[in-house]
This record gives structure tokens, C-alpha cells and sequence, in this order.
């Protein structure tokens, strides 16, 4: 049995990047541990969802736990830091956030994880963050720390295949304006700066589920819950990687479990 570790900044974050290949190691018989570095406090809900008196980082707690067993994860460790929200909101400024704390400290903390778990992969997110939100470019310098406390050789940032992105919209003109990320030239990374693309359909009704359980982020979700089937999995059949240290050039493969 290997451990796959996969490190995201807020719950629902794991559905899109690397729900598959989480699915699809724990049915291979692999151990999936997800780490959630904060609350998601800040994140936009639809009016009536939540119950008198629960929170949303409550809700959103449920919800990840939700996620993480239709995803297979046997351990969920929650590092317990605010939500710093979108970049260039006023939660960027709040000392609490994520954003603002010690990457080192952070890098530490999930080195212990790593550690006490025998992590043979770890997935990060690339030094963009996917799309600059300052949280999600956070995990990427804590995991880059914790790469080089721990030795750890197999590091895989998580992202988007910009160039896949690009084709798939151009094949779907009707899709939802929603379903667009905000700047196609910044999203993501470019095929050529890739190494590794993983088939995950099979996992894709796992995914589904995970997205489902999401009420909270229906806002995120619900255009591509609509999304015929051969949409979804063109959008969400295969998750993307750069693995650090290996030189740039994209082979289609499964993660070293």
C-alpha cells in the first residue's frame, strides 16, 4: 500500500484538481490523506442554506467530510486557518488569514503530516495557484517548504492544462459564461510547462458526488452539474500535474502509487 497526501487551501478544492486520482488510488487499495489548510469562511453561499446559528465554516466542515468519502480519503487533517478570500478583498488584510501566515510554519506543519503518514506523493498547486488567489499560491509555498524539510522527491503541483482549457471552449461555444475561469491567459499552466496527465473518468461519478454534497458552492458547482455527460468528462476527465524537479514535457500517466 502507497499514501497519496494531497494539500488544498479550502474545502471543495479537492474535487476539481485531484478528486480522480484520490478516487482512484484508495479503489487501488492506497491510503489518501487531505489536508485542508482553512475554514472557507469566506466563500459565497445561497441565501436560506444555512440552518439558525451554524456558520458557514461549520457547514462547510460537513461538507468536506462529505467530499472526502466519496473520494475515498481515510484521514482528513484540517490546519484550522481563516479563509483570506479572493485576491484583492478585504479578508487579504486580516492577520488571521492564511495568506498572512509564516509559509514556513505552515510548510512545517504539513512536513509532520507527511512524515507521520510515509507519504510516497504529495500534490501541491503551481506557483500561480491556478489563478492567483492568494491562498491557493500560499499552499504552494508551504509545500515547497515542506518539500525541502522532509526530502520528499515526488511533489506534483496541481493546475490546469491552459492549452486543453482553451480547446475544450472553443468545441463548446454554448457553454454557460460561469463555466469560464476569469482570464484564459493567466489560468492554469501551459501544456508545455506540464509533465503528467492523469485519465481519471472512471472516478468521474465519484467527483460528481463530491460536487453534489457542495451545497454551499452550488454557485461554483451547479453550472457544471448541468453539463451533459460527455461534457463533464472532456472538462473533468483528466486532472493535470507538474511533477517539481522533472524537466517539462507531458506523458500521460498515472501518479508513482
Amino acid at each position: 500500500m502507497s499514501v497519496l497526501l494531497c494539500f488544498h487551501a479550502h474545502p471543495d478544492d479537492e474535487v476539481f484538481l485531484t478528486g480522480g486520482v484520490m478516487r482512484d488510488a484508495a479503489d487501488a487499495g492506497h491510503r489518501v490523506v487531505l489536508v485542508v489548510a482553512t475554514d472557507g469562511s469566506r466563500g459565497e453561499y445561497p441565501d436560506g442554506l444555512l440552518a439558525p446559528g451554524e456558520s458557514l465554516a461549520a457547514r462547510r466542515m460537513k461538507e468536506l467530510e462529505h467530499s472526502a468519502r466519496a473520494l475515498g480519503a481515510s484521514r482528513v487533517v484540517t490546519l484550522g486557518y481563516g479563509d483570506s478570500g479572493m485576491a484583492g478583498t478585504a479578508g487579504n488584510h486580516d492577520p488571521e488569514a492564511f495568506a498572512n501566515a509564516d509559509p514556513r510554519e505552515v510548510g512545517a506543519r504539513l512536513a509532520t503530516v507527511i512524515e507521520q503518514e510515509r507519504a510516497d506523493v504529495v500534490t501541491i498547486y503551481d506557483e500561480h495557484g491556478g489563478y492567483g488567489h492568494p491562498d491557493h499560491v500560499q499552499v504552494h509555498r508551504a509545500g515547497v517548504h515542506a518539500e525541502r524539510i522532509t526530502g520528499h522527491d515526488a511533489v506534483y503541483e496541481a493546475s490546469t492544462n491552459r492549452d486543453h482549457l482553451k480547446r475544450l471552449l472553443a468545441m463548446l461555444p454554448q457553454a454557460p459564461e460561469d463555466v469560464r475561469p476569469p482570464d484564459l491567459e493567466t489560468f492554469g499552466l501551459p501544456e508545455s510547462e506540464l509533465t503528467t496527465a492523469v485519465d481519471v473518468s472512471a472516478a468521474l461519478g465519484a467527483k460528481r458526488a463530491a460536487m453534489v454534497g457542495y451545497e454551499s458552492q452550488i454557485g461554483d458547482f451547479g453550472p457544471m452539474l448541468e453539463l451533459p455527460e460527455d461534457h463533464l468528462r472532456a472538462a473533468f476527465g483528466i486532472e493535470w500535474f507538474r511533477r517539481r524537479g522533472l524537466p517539462p514535457g507531458l506523458q500521460e500517466n498515472a501518479l508513482p502509487l
